[in-house]
């Protein structure tokens, strides 16, 4: 009797390591599925923001022309160029 004691409780630890070896694997799975939305979710972020980098880079390369610039300051700011007679040369003295 002893004996079968012995193998039942060794039959029963071994179905209890059985099932909690299980449990621990769908754990992992589940876990495992997470993280794997979670990195298709944020390859998905860095995507859309390389996108926008580019639009934005486009956008400064336009907006940062000469061209651009001095229509800017002409309507805005009123800027001209000065005529010949406002135009004052100042010139360093011989050493």
């Amino acid at each position: 009797m002893n004996r079968q004691v012995i193998e039942l409780v060794g039959v029963l630890l071994l179905a209890a390591g059985v099932v909690a070896s299980g449990i621990w694997i769908v754990d992992v799975e589940h876990r495992s599925r997470q993280l794997f939305i979670h990195a298709e979710g944020l390859s998905h972020e860095l995507d859309q923001l390389q996108i926008e980098w580019g639009q934005l880079q486009i956008e400064q390369s336009t907006q940062g022309t000469h061209s651009r610039i001095e229509a800017l300051a002409r309507q805005r700011l009123h800027l001209t160029e000065p005529s010949d007679n406002q135009l004052v040369v100042v010139r360093e003295p011989p050493r």
